[in-house]
C-alpha cells in the first residue's frame, strides 16, 4: 500500500502512543484527486465533536478536468470509526491532554481510502534532540559497520 499523503514531522513533533486505521467519507471527486497525490495531511488534525470523528484542515485538491461541481479543499471531512474506539479518543484528548494527528493516507487493496490516526502527546524541545540524536547515531553506526564488511 503506497501512501497517498504522508505526515513525516508527526513522528518528530509527538510521541505516538497508539495509532488506528479510520475510514473516511469523501466525495468522488476528492478521491480522484487523491489518486492523482493532489492531497496533504501535514498541517491536518482530527477532532472529536458531537459524538463523532473529524479530519480538520487537510487539504485535497480540486480536480481541473471536466467538474462543473467541484469540492472545496479544506472542508471537514469525517471519519468513519466505531463508537467504543470515538470514546476512548474523547477521553484520551479531554482528560489526558492527547492529540489525535492523522500519519498517513493510502488506499487499501479494495482501493478504499484510509486515515492512519495516532492518538499522541507533543514532545518537549529535549526530546526532540535526543530523537534526532538516537537518529544520527543510527545512521553512523551503519556507515562504521558497512566500512567494516567492506574492509
Amino acid at each position: 500500500m503506497k501512501p497517498i499523503a504522508e505526515n513525516r514531522r508527526a513522528r518528530f513533533n509527538y510521541a505516538i502512543e497508539s495509532d488506528l486505521e479510520v475510514g473516511l467519507v469523501l466525495s468522488g471527486t476528492e478521491v480522484k484527486s487523491m489518486r492523482k497525490g493532489g492531497a496533504n495531511i501535514a498541517e491536518s488534525y482530527a477532532e472529536v465533536s458531537e459524538g463523532e470523528l473529524w479530519l480538520v484542515n487537510s487539504y485535497v485538491a480540486p480536480l481541473e478536468e471536466g467538474v462543473t461541481f467541484g469540492h472545496d479543499p479544506r472542508r471537514r471531512r469525517k471519519l468513519l470509526a466505531s463508537k467504543r474506539e470515538i470514546s476512548k479518543f474523547w477521553n484520551a484528548t479531554a482528560r489526558e491532554g492527547m492529540t489525535l494527528v492523522p500519519l498517513s493516507l493510502y488506499a487499501n487493496d479494495r482501493g478504499v481510502m484510509k486515515l492512519k490516526l495516532a492518538l499522541a502527546k507533543g514532545k518537549k524541545l529535549t526530546d526532540k534532540r535526543e530523537t534526532s540524536a538516537k537518529r544520527d547515531w543510527s545512521r553512523q553506526k551503519a556507515r562504521l559497520l558497512k566500512q567494516a564488511k567492506a574492509a
